[in-house]
């Protein structure tokens, strides 16, 4: 038994329209989906980076290690201290060698790293621990550090960190 043609028609159109939204939905997916997706893996694998860097610099102020510090902060750095007072990266790192404290832990007790394209911003709590003029000491900090990816490499730009009083 055949069917009329008019019968026939509907059923194509039927068809082929639920043919275009499966080629649709699939086209979504390649141009939306999947680009976020590698997106989030990138940025996952810059805020990793980040953290690294955070940790490097930590351990290269902890011990004095100038170099270190010197290949991890741009040469334009603009570093506010805890006292408010500005320093350029010349002065952090000739400061850093005419300390007369000895830091024996400077770690993050938190941080959270944003991405925006190059730039990236992390922020968090620092516990830094030391002896300064023959005293102990121990505080907590706010902290928050920019880092630009400038020349093949993330280097930090600005940064700045504020006592937490209680």
């Amino acid at each position: 038994m055949r069917l009329p043609t008019r019968a026939i028609r509907p059923i194509l159109r039927a068809r082929g329209s639920r043919l275009k939204t499966i080629l649709f939905s699939l086209i979504v997916l390649v141009v939306y989906v999947f680009p976020v997706a590698a997106q989030d893996a990138s940025e996952a694998a810059i805020q990793s980076k980040i953290v690294a860097l955070e940790k490097a610099w930590n351990q290269a102020y902890k011990a004095g290690d100038t170099k270190a510090l010197d290949e991890l902060l741009d040469n334009s750095i603009v570093l506010v201290n805890d006292d408010g007072s500005v320093q350029s990266k010349a002065e952090f790192l000739a400061s850093v060698h005419a300390t007369n404290s000895q830091e024996q832990q400077v770690a993050p007790e938190s941080m959270h790293v944003r991405v925006f394209g190059t730039v990236a911003v992390a922020s968090g709590v620092m516990r830094v621990k030391g002896v300064e003029n023959g005293r102990s000491y121990t505080r907590r900090e706010q902290f928050v550090d920019t880092w630009l990816f400038k020349g093949g490499k993330w280097v930090c730009i600005a940064t700045d960190a504020t006592p937490i009083a209680h």
